[in-house]
């Protein structure tokens, strides 16, 4: 009778019950692909990855990620909670401070770096993204209004409503305050709607009002295409979040050290670190960085 064991994690927080859930499986390839997806659903969390050998010898892992709803070319707390374990066990052996790995997902290959405390057990894990990518500005505000249950008046016009993807794409919506974000009350039907109508995988709203001291924004993402009500922190999202950042000066320059709070109204804050790689005054890459919390383990048997 075939089990499989998974470890769970909290990512983007250094405590239990923070962050956003995670499970990772880290015998990917004794899981038939068919299940993967099952496997997911039944755990039920925001997201499951699965470890297997990659394809290119020079890099570590490929990397499976799944949503209760889809197959993700790429995301940022799996990448981030996964590398975190496998430095954990050893499977990514520390070769100095930071250590660097290479993961490939659907996208492409996404390296990783580990850092490492006193105590010599890892600490703040980078994720390095694809180059940021502006797509349209939607300038119907109103669709956007409906999905957030958010009344006429909530966004902030000093800044578009706008695409940007680092792999990922999201709809982002400026608000003017922390009140607004607090009383988003998600219309799922109308979020479908939008997302589906861009062909996006989720809508995030934030407001430069924040809840913690040294936070740059307040941030809340909702993806229900995806299995995905609301999301406690959204490393996809936080990449092109920093390039939005930065492109409509809300912070002063492209080298700013950024950190998105998330996931405070679902009692699980997170708080994700953002910074720009830029060249002749372009953005080339998005780094998203974190902690994580080892929960536990279990085993499935079938």
């Amino acid at each position: 009778m075939p089990t499989y064991e998974y470890h769970l994690l909290d990512v983007f927080t250094n405590r239990a019950f923070g962050g956003n859930q995670l499970a990772v499986f880290t015998d990917g390839a004794s899981v038939p692909p068919e299940l993967m997806p099952q496997l997911t659903r039944e755990l039920n969390l925001s997201e499951s990855t699965f470890v297997l050998p990659p394809t290119n010898p020079a890099n570590n892992y490929r990397v499976r990620i799944f949503t209760p709803g889809k197959e993700m070319m790429m995301a940022g707390h799996p990448t981030v909670g996964t590398a975190a374990l496998l430095a954990r066990l050893g499977m990514i052996p520390r070769t100095g401070n930071p250590t660097r790995a290479v993961f490939e997902e659907l996208v492409g290959d996404i390296p990783v770096s580990i850092t490492y405390d006193d105590s010599g057990n890892s600490s703040m894990i980078w994720m390095t993204q694809p180059k940021p990518q502006f797509g349209p500005i939607i300038e119907d505000h109103a669709a956007a209004l409906e999905a957030l249950g958010l009344p006429e008046g909530s966004i902030n016009t000093n800044y578009p409503v706008q695409i940007v993807t680092t792999g990922v794409p999201f709809i982002y919506v400026p608000l003017n305050t922390l009140a607004d974000a607090h009383a988003i009350k998600l219309n799922v039907q109308k979020c479908k709607q939008l997302t589906e109508k861009h062909d996006l995988d989720g809508i995030f709203a934030f407001t430069q009002e924040v809840e913690t001291a040294g936070s740059t924004v307040h941030s809340r993402m909702f993806a229900p295409d995806l299995g995905i009500g609301e999301d406690p922190a959204t490393g996809a999202a936080s990449g092109p979040l920093g390039a939005y950042l930065a492109k409509y000066k809300i912070v002063p320059s492209p080298d700013t050290h950024m950190i998105s709070e998330q996931g405070m109204e679902m009692g699980r804050p997170s708080y994700i670190h953002i910074e720009l790689d830029t060249e002749n005054g372009d953005y080339t890459a998005a780094r998203i960085g974190g902690e994580s919390y080892y929960m536990g383990r279990g085993e499935f048997t079938l």
